[in-house]
């Protein structure tokens, strides 16, 4: 088939691409790199500026850009808004991509209406990036959300092309909760797709780090600036920073702020145990990538996420529930249970292996795709 990724999180579709070229599909991947990340992309779609002539200068580059964007098998869209304009702006580059090729696909991946509605009404989940139990988290950011995504144009241009796309792939389990409601059957679940290392595979001869009583635990937990407390890593750093103080010769840590790709999977590489997002039911990317380097993983391990998967045994990623007591808590029990860590590293690559091997996903995305070419 020949297929066009069109935007890309996380590292997502650029996983993805190499996946599919792997089993034979023309794939071009067009992204910004998802702006400072700079993941790998066929054709850069990074708007240089906001400046004016920037910006009109950048909008007649996409105009000659899509003209190539025709006659393909399959368009995925990482996000509704899947270039770096305003919604309004996007709608026209949809209607195009709808007129010139044969399927469009839609991912739910992240920030959009249907998360963002989930995650207010306070039923749908006990935790997310919007509420805590029946109270809603209040911070500048969900605010900025609620405004663009539930009212606005964003949310607009989502639900258009939500209703109007061939099919729905959801990335995680809250995303699936998110959009199933509304769309049913058209929505399918497809893991994340990560690249395991052959020198990591379960099998090979990978090395595991042995922990005795003198060894220290090093920990890494990755900032990103304007989305530190949205994500909880104002907490959980300070969860880390507290069990330092108690723990100064057991214990110490690497804080990652803004890194590029490669630079934060060289970080991660020295680094025994991952801190990411507190307010998830389930190891996202960056946690998942941080697994198949055998690291172990803070962050959500709740059972729905394991039940998505139909994963009946393995259970690697250390759970904390939303507060800096919960994530406190488990950090001390990795430092006085260290002859843990290596088991559970070995778990995250097997768990990796299982459910996310990048081709196995590739395979998947093949099967929902062709099942809606009729």
């Amino acid at each position: 088939m020949k297929i066009l990724l069109l935007g890309d999180y996380s590292n997502v579709h650029a996983t993805l691409a190499l996946g599919l070229r792997a089993l034979g599909h023309k794939v071009t991947l067009a992204s910004d790199g998802d702006t400072w990340k700079n993941y790998p992309r066929d054709i850069d779609l990074k708007r240089p500026s906001l400046g004016k002539l920037p910006s009109i200068v950048y909008f007649l580059r996409l105009l000659r850009t899509f003209r190539q964007f025709k006659n393909y098998d399959v368009v995925q869209l990482i996000n509704p808004c899947f270039l770096p304009l305003k919604a309004e702006r996007i709608r026209p580059f949809y209607h195009f991509l709808r007129r010139h090729n044969r399927k469009v696909f839609l991912g739910a991946f992240g920030m959009d209406h249907y998360w963002v509605e989930a995650g207010l009404d306070c039923k749908t989940f006990r935790y997310s990036d919007f509420n805590i139990g029946n109270k809603l988290r209040k911070s500048v950011d969900n605010e900025i959300w609620i405004r663009d995504w539930l009212y606005g144009e964003k949310g607009k241009l989502n639900k258009e092309i939500a209703e109007n796309s061939d099919g729905i792939v959801s990335g995680l389990y809250e995303y699936d909760a998110a959009y199933r409601p509304h769309f049913g059957d058209k929505v399918r679940f497809i893991p994340f797709p990560i690249r395991l290392d052959n020198e990591m595979a379960i099998g090979n001869s990978c090395s595991t780090k042995i922990f005795t009583s003198e060894s220290k635990v090093r920990f890494f937990i990755g900032i990103q600036k304007h989305r530190h407390a949205y994500k909880g890593t104002d907490v959980m750093l300070r969860a880390l920073e507290r069990l330092k103080a108690n723990y100064p010769t057991e214990v110490e840590y690497v804080k990652a702020e803004n890194v590029p790709f490669a630079k934060y999977v060289q970080l991660l590489a020295s680094s025994d145990v991952l801190l990411d997002q507190l307010y998830s039911y389930t190891p996202a990317m960056n946690a998942l990538q941080a697994m198949a380097q055998g690291l172990v993983v803070v962050s959500g391990g709740e059972p729905e996420n394991y039940e998505i998967l139909g994963e009946p045994e393995l259970r690697p990623i250390i759970n904390v529930l939303p507060s800096q007591e919960s994530v406190y808590e488990q950090l001390e029990w990795l430092v006085l249970n260290k002859g843990k860590i290596s088991t559970l590293s070995l778990q995250s690559r097997k768990y990796i292996e299982k459910h996310h091997e990048y081709i196995k996903v590739a395979q998947r995305y093949l099967e929902f795709w062709t099942s809606n070419m009729s």
